[in-house]
């Protein structure tokens, strides 16, 4: 059996907390900041779990995480 690929898009851009889940980084903080407020780009910088309904084709791009 041939090992699988990961996707290195997916790799780059999700990891697993400790308890297993997959967690995500959050929109909106990259660029037009000035006017964001400090609370807003605090939150914002958090990360997120995967949606329950997504996390299975995340899970799929990254077959060794």
């Amino acid at each position: 059996m041939p090992k699988l690929k990961t996707r290195k898009a997916a790799a780059k851009r999700f990891s697993k907390s400790g308890t297993g889940k997959l967690m995500r980084r959050k929109a909106f903080k990259n660029h037009l900041l000035q006017h964001k407020s400090a609370k807003r780009k605090r939150r914002i910088s958090n990360m997120a779990v995967v949606n329950e309904r997504d996390a299975d084709n995340v899970q799929m791009m990254l077959p060794y995480l």
